[in-house]
């Protein structure tokens, strides 16, 4: 998968969360949607620099 289109993916995820969180929840688990958000940024930045360090190795 290219970087872009998994980046792209990672923040629609982070979207969706915090739409979830505030139109279905109402607001009431922001900690557990922040904890969410942060774990798909990690893994993002950790997906990123993954397909980057291979393509520097082509």
């Amino acid at each position: 998968m290219k970087s872009i289109t998994g980046l792209y993916i990672i923040m629609a995820l982070i979207h969706l969360i915090w739409l979830t969180n505030v139109t279905l929840l109402k607001s009431e688990s922001n900690g557990i949607a922040m904890w969410l958000s942060t774990g798909l940024f990690i893994a993002g930045t950790a997906f990123y620099l993954a397909n980057r360090r291979s393509e520097e190795d082509k």
